[in-house]
């Protein structure tokens, strides 16, 4: 059986390779950081909790980034050292150029997996992966898009006092400011969404937006271990995640996908009002 490669083991990093493990849906996690003992100690520290958190899961460690070769999937997260974090672009995230040249690297050594960028602030990572190194679009795709999601959900839960886990919406775009929520198929219950939340509150939800934005780091990890195993396991759900669309140079965007083996499998159109869908495309065009 294959494993998955976490590139990176800061706050992120360790908070996918924990969500992972006690979902319990892959066979081995592979810490990978250039401080290779915080990698081994984190390793060690989520498999000691196996016993209790009751998982099977296999957690182990590398200090170099040709370990990720031949994973299933790779998760570009984030570095555990300050000096790193400063150098992949301020954010904390592998990103910017130190990003650029962490997914090269990969892709010289030989891997052919598809790879998830954890993070909310890889967008730019994503879209030169496919523009400058010519990944495929189906192969490379960021997860943040799904938290933010998971948080509007619960928060349109609270409103129409009932639970987000009953709430189905998608976020497409690009947040925090030019992010849509496609009202127009959202539902709760089996039932229209716009049926038992009014405009106004559809509204106050939509103006939050920025203000979720990032997302934090467990929620980031729990987006990205849901898209990790949809990738493993295939999956007849769609999820918002950041991919590469339209002709010509890439722009990246929040989108409604289905994932498989060898990643995005299909890019669906969401149902958009006139202006949600106009908000969308000046979106695409200023990526």
């Amino acid at each position: 059986m294959g494993f998955i490669a976490i590139v990176g083991t800061g706050a992120l990093g360790g908070a996918v390779a924990h969500a992972l493990a006690v979902r319990d849906r892959v066979h081995e996690v592979r810490l990978i950081d250039d401080e290779g003992s915080v990698a081994r100690g984190k390793a060690l520290d989520i498999q000691q909790s196996s016993p209790i958190d009751g998982f099977s899961v296999r957690l182990t460690s590398a200090d170099t980034i040709d370990a990720a070769v031949g994973a299933e999937v790779v998760v570009i997260a984030d570095p555990s050292s300050t000096a790193a974090a400063r150098a992949a672009g301020g954010s904390g995230e592998h990103a910017g150029e130190a990003g650029l040249g962490l997914v090269r690297h990969l892709e010289r050594a030989g891997h052919r997996a598809p790879i998830v960028c954890a993070g909310a602030t890889q967008r730019e990572l994503i879209q030169k992966s496919v523009g400058e190194l010519h990944l495929s679009r189906a192969r490379v795709l960021g997860s943040a898009p799904l938290a933010l999601e998971s948080a509007l959900r619960a928060l349109a839960g609270i409103i129409i006092d009932g639970s987000g886990v009953e709430v189905s919406l998608r976020v497409v775009g690009t947040p925090p400011h030019h992010a849509v929520v496609a009202w127009e198929e959202a539902t709760a219950f089996g039932q229209p969404l716009s049926s038992q939340m009014p405009p106004h509150a559809m509204a106050g939800l939509s103006a939050r937006i920025p203000s979720l934005w990032p997302p934090g780091p467990y929620a980031l990890a729990s987006a990205a271990a849901r898209v990790v195993e949809a990738i493993v396991n295939g999956s007849r759900r769609r999820f918002s995640c950041f991919v590469a669309v339209g002709t010509g140079r890439p722009a990246v965007c929040a989108m409604p996908v289905q994932l498989g083996p060898s990643g995005v499998t299909q890019v669906h159109e969401p149902s958009l009002t006139r202006q949600e869908r106009t908000l969308v495309e000046n979106a695409v065009e200023k990526s």
